[in-house]
């Protein structure tokens, strides 16, 4: 604790007046992670290409639709679930390696997300049949349950009466 107050001190000594350069350096803006314009040359395409870590062959930015995605790169969609789960990773936690450039929809295929790589058992066709058919049995059981009324057989309950004997303690024989 000491350290912290010796140091918010140096920094009023340091910097008086000037609180703005302490706290505007310590992160970057949003400003920097925006992509640039779409390439319209070919040295264009080198620099960015260099800057997202990709060769010149591998690079394709977006088509340049005003989604507002730029310069940048166009990668397969492989999700995380499909990346092998043995290999050396640098952050294994999200199976990707140091300066590995992101997809664009990146947030989305995580491990902890959407596996967009998944080969289905069955086919989709199949799959939508058999939900309607447990909802179409499901519902039909239900229905005629509305109908027709299932209950334990019950005697009726007996109310006591003037004159009438429900019970009696005398021996049978």
């Amino acid at each position: 604790m000491n350290f912290l107050t010796k140091t918010f001190t140096l920094n009023k000594t340091i910097l008086p007046g000037h609180t703005f350069l302490v706290s505007t350096i310590r992160n970057h803006w949003n400003k920097d992670y925006k992509p640039g314009p779409y390439p319209k040359n070919e040295e264009e395409w080198e620099r960015n290409a260099k800057k997202y870590n990709l060769h010149k062959s591998e690079y394709h930015p977006y088509p340049d639709d005003g989604t507002g995605l730029g310069d940048y790169p166009d990668l397969p969609m492989i999700s995380a679930d499909s990346k092998d789960p043995f290999y050396p990773y640098d952050n294994p936690e999200l199976r990707r390696n140091f300066e590995e450039p992101l997809h664009a929809e990146f947030d989305v295929m995580r491990l902890d997300r959407v596996d967009v790589n998944a080969k289905f058992r069955y086919p989709l066709w199949v799959m939508l049949a058999q939900f309607l058919g447990v909802m179409f049995f499901s519902c039909t059981i239900i229905t005629l349950g509305e109908y027709v009324k299932m209950f334990h057989p019950l005697v009726p309950r007996q109310y006591p009466k003037e004159g009438k004997t429900y019970y009696t303690f005398e021996p049978i024989c």
